[in-house]
């Protein structure tokens, strides 16, 4: 468990830098285009500084973080291409100009604004395979790795609760072979207090395995669905040269999604929680029977305290009253 906790780990800086109202995928993307710029070379310490932080932030949840921000250029990007393409319709209305012979000046202004949007074209379409390129890179160089090192985590997780439990249930096989003296009928106040928190561990147990089980299945669902929007090319119905680069068919991150996905499907999970839960409930039915216990000791002690206490209130009127009585029977006595 200890394990898995450390590949999820995200560190303090990470919530210190991304707190506030500012969207963090931005101060991201600000690293990120610094680190992938080569035109202005930083100085020493610089460097040191921006890629000390880019090591720190190595994580699971980093990377996701870094998928996230080009993703959102990316979709920037594409909305600005359409908007693009939109303009580059012009080209039909030049066309169309020079059937009706229009006069010499407008046609060749519009000539000028079609040249300048085919360029910005280009160049917004180099952008965007460069982002693509970049989305894809952090698919399978960092993401497919944390993923396979958190399936492997959870696996090993998942070994070792399994040798605990086989080693305490061999543990309380073998004590049943033992002679144990009888449980004291009383329940005492520690008894209960033990049984409550035992009951209370139990149902944490529940509610943070179900949550384990539902998050993993939504996160890798949520996967899944973001890696068929990823594979899917980005076209342009302009006939240019220059387009998105083809996309991997089968990337290994799809495989390792589709085999997690299945097994999940297949584990017993729902069984699993409902032995916890009849477990809780077993040991709640107990909880009442002590807790009735408890109360019925209680008003025992306390009627056995009425009861001293009147015993005490009885003897000492019966002392004052044979004290009372002494004197009348020695003079009855001597008449």
């Amino acid at each position: 468990m200890y394990n898995v906790m450390l590949i999820l780990r995200c560190p303090k800086i990470f919530f210190l830098m991304f707190s506030g109202h500012i969207d963090h995928s931005t101060k991201i993307m600000h690293v990120i285009t610094w680190n992938r710029s080569f035109k202005n070379l930083p100085d020493h310490d610089d460097l040191n500084d921006n890629f000390e932080i880019d090591d720190r932030f190595d994580t699971h949840a980093a990377v996701l973080d870094r998928m996230l921000a080009w993703e959102k250029k990316l979709y920037d990007e594409v909305k600005a291409g359409e908007l693009m393409k939109i303009n580059y319709q012009k080209v039909t209305l030049l066309q169309k100009q020079k059937k009706r012979g229009v006069k010499l000046e407008t046609l060749e202004k519009t000539k000028a604004a079609v040249s300048h949007l085919h360029t910005r074209y280009i160049v917004d379409m180099q952008s965007m395979d460069s982002t693509v390129s970049e989305i894809n890179r952090l698919r399978d160089r960092q993401l497919f790795p944390k993923l396979v090192e958190l399936v492997d985590g959870m696996a090993k997780m998942w070994s070792a609760m399994h040798r605990h439990h086989r080693n305490q249930f061999m543990i309380i096989s073998g004590i049943r072979g033992f002679e144990i003296p009888p449980v004291p009928r009383e329940r005492t106040d520690l008894h209960y207090n033990q049984t409550c928190e035992l009951r209370d561990i139990v149902k944490e147990w529940h509610m943070q395995f179900e949550k384990l089980m539902d998050n993993q299945k939504a996160y890798i669902r949520a996967l899944n669905a973001w890696l068929k929007l990823n594979l899917i090319p980005i076209e342009s119905n302009i006939k240019e040269k220059v387009s998105s680069p083809p996309r991997l068919v089968d990337p290994p991150i799809k495989n390792l999604l589709h085999a997690w996905h299945d097994e999940l499907e297949r584990l017993p999970i729902e069984l699993a929680k409902t032995a916890i839960k009849t477990f809780a409930e077993v040991i709640s039915n107990i909880v009442h029977l002590q807790e009735e216990e408890v109360n019925l000791r209680r008003r025992c002690d306390e009627t056995r305290r009425d009861l001293s206490r009147k015993r005490a209130q009885f003897e000492d009127w019966h002392q004052k009253y044979m004290e009372r009585s002494l004197p009348y029977s020695k003079s009855t006595h001597v008449s």
